[in-house]
C-alpha cells in the first residue's frame, strides 16, 4: 500500500462549500471551524482560534505562507473571517481569528433541493463545475502579476467557466498567464490589463495560441464589445 494514501486524519471539506468561494478558502475555513469548536479561546461568548502564519503552514503544508495570507485575506474580504489582536504585547500583531457563521448561513440559501431528486443531467452539470478550478486559476494569475482578485468575485468565475466549458483546462489559463505577463508585466501602460476580464475574455484562444515574441500593442486591441 502506497505511503500518500490515507494513513492519518483525513482534511475534509464540503465540496459545495469549495464551488461557492473557492477550494483554498474552503480548507482554510474548514481547519479554522476545527479550531473553533475547542473553545480554546472564549471571548465575549465567541470562540477565537490564534495562530501564527508559520503555526498555520505547519498544519497545512501543502501551501506557502504567501499562499495562506492570501487565502485568509480573501476570505476576510468576503466577510466569512473576523480578525482581531487580543495578544498581550501590543508588540504582537498576530492575528486572532474567527468565523462569521451567520454571514456563512447565507450560502445556505437555496440549498433545500437535494441532488437526488435534481433532474440527472443537472447532477451532471453540478458535478462538472465543481472540477472548474478556479481558485487554483485566480491564485496562479495572483501570483505571477503580484495582484490580489478575489476568487468570489462572480464576473471572474463566470469568464473561467465559460472558457472551461469550451473544453479549456487549467494548464492553458496558465500558459495565458505566463505569456501575457511576461509580455506586459513591465509595461507602464499594458500591465493594467493583466485583469481577468482581458485574460480570460473572448481573445482567450487567441491569447493561447500566439507566438511568444512581444508584439507591439495598440489600445484598440482591448476593446472588446462583447465584455460586461
Amino acid at each position: 500500500m502506497s505511503n500518500l494514501l490515507i494513513s492519518e486524519r483525513p482534511m475534509m471539506v464540503i465540496p459545495a462549500l469549495a464551488v461557492k468561494i473557492g477550494l483554498n478558502e474552503a480548507i482554510v475555513l474548514q481547519q479554522i471551524h476545527y479550531w473553533l469548536k475547542k473553545k480554546l479561546h472564549v471571548i465575549e461568548g465567541r470562540s477565537w482560534v490564534y495562530n501564527t502564519y508559520k503555526e498555520w503552514n505547519q498544519q497545512l503544508p501543502f501551501w506557502s505562507e504567501s499562499t495562506i495570507k492570501r487565502v485568509f485575506k480573501t476570505l476576510e474580504d468576503l466577510g466569512y473571517v473576523l480578525s482581531g489582536n487580543f495578544n498581550r504585547s501590543k508588540l504582537d500583531q498576530t492575528k486572532w481569528y474567527t468565523i462569521d457563521y451567520e454571514k456563512l448561513k447565507e450560502l445556505d440559501e437555496g440549498e433545500s433541493i437535494t441532488e437526488e431528486i435534481l433532474p440527472e443531467t443537472d447532477v451532471q452539470e453540478k458535478q462538472e463545475m465543481e472540477k472548474i478550478p478556479v481558485a487554483e486559476v485566480v491564485e496562479y494569475l495572483n501570483e505571477k502579476t503580484n495582484s490580489s482578485y478575489k476568487v468570489g468575485t462572480g464576473k471572474t468565475r463566470k469568464l473561467i467557466t465559460s472558457r472551461w466549458k469550451e473544453g479549456f483546462r487549467l494548464s492553458d489559463f496558465t500558459t495565458v498567464i505566463d505569456k501575457k505577463a511576461d509580455e506586459w508585466l513591465d509595461h507602464p501602460k499594458w500591465s493594467r490589463y493583466l485583469r481577468p476580464e482581458t485574460l480570460f475574455g473572448p481573445k482567450f484562444e487567441s491569447y493561447l495560441n500566439e507566438k511568444t515574441a512581444k508584439t507591439k500593442l495598440r489600445e484598440e486591441d482591448f476593446r472588446f464589445d462583447d465584455e460586461t
